[in-house]
């Protein structure tokens, strides 16, 4: 069963009067979607008491909960002080994923810096592998999914080829298969079922289908130039890319039930309900 839900309510949630993460899941779920994401993008800015009191809401609501880890998390940085940090952003976000009840937290995996892309690459799975066989270790990752998150731009390490070698790492980590991003680094190359097609069949082919449908993606239309990724937009966008169509069409195709969240511009939770009735519609074709 795919799962349909926004990255933040954007402006409809607070012109209707709501303010708090509490008042969250009711809204969601008469809203029509089954799933949603929050993100500490900013830094972690809560108490887990409130995390608590939210995710206990979200569970009586049956709305299944992910959570974006800070977006300043980079495991190429040669500073060693910085990996350190990293590393405390993560072990900070687990901590917040068992306060709300969440199973998946997306990550950026890195920025490529000064260094080459080999250089980076390498840096990189060196200390996934260091950091999530010892969070493996020490039982934090029980029963949860860390998602590395394929990236939009030329410098950032995460094209879905990467991010899928990445999460070969441990068997904890399931992609992040952003297709807007995909979509900007490729310069509009998702049009059609088989260009979507390529990138799970990659994933199938090299983590199996289990962690394959157990994948996170994002879906959004994104502006683009020549270096990736702009800007989000909102799905009534008719210049950018990608649509959603195609996407359904190999979800429903491959049997996959993976959880899809909507980061449109500033109208995530209308467009998320877009895509789940693009998805139904073509189910019950």
């Amino acid at each position: 069963m795919v799962l349909f839900g926004p990255s933040g309510c954007g402006n409809e949630f607070y012109e209707q009067g709501y303010k708090s993460i509490l008042e969250v899941p009711k809204w969601v779920k008469e809203y029509g979607l089954d799933a949603y994401e929050y993100s500490f993008g900013h830094g972690y800015n809560m108490s887990t008491e409130l995390a608590q009191k939210a995710g206990l809401l979200f569970k009586e609501y049956d709305i299944k909960l992910s959570l974006h880890a800070p977006f300043y998390i980079n495991f190429a940085n040669p500073d060693e002080l910085m990996y350190q940090k990293t590393q405390g952003y993560l072990y900070t976000g687990v901590r917040f994923m068992k306060a709300f009840g969440a199973d998946k937290m997306v990550f950026h995996p890195a920025s490529q810096g000064k260094l080459d892309r080999a250089e980076a690459i390498a840096l990189t799975t060196k200390r996934f592998k260091e950091t999530f066989d010892k969070m493996e270790e020490e039982s934090l990752l029980d029963g949860l999914y860390l998602c590395p998150e394929t990236m939009g731009k030329s410098m950032q390490i995460g094209t879905y080829k990467e991010v899928v070698e990445l999460c070969k790492t441990n068997t904890h980590l399931v992609p992040t298969f952003d297709f807007g991003h995909i979509n900007s680094l490729e310069q509009g190359g998702l049009k059609t079922k088989e260009d979507f097609k390529r990138i799970i069949d990659y994933s199938i082919e090299n983590l199996g289908f289990d962690r394959t449908n157990n994948c996170h993606i994002h879906f959004s239309k994104i502006q683009y130039g020549a270096k990736g990724e702009i800007k989000h937009l909102n799905y009534d966008d008719t210049i950018f890319g990608p649509n959603f169509e195609p996407l359904a069409e190999v979800l429903i195709e491959y049997k996959l039930s993976p959880r899809v969240i909507c980061e449109s511009m500033d109208k995530m939770p209308h467009d998320a309900l877009i895509m789940k009735k693009i998805y139904q519609k073509i189910l019950d074709k």
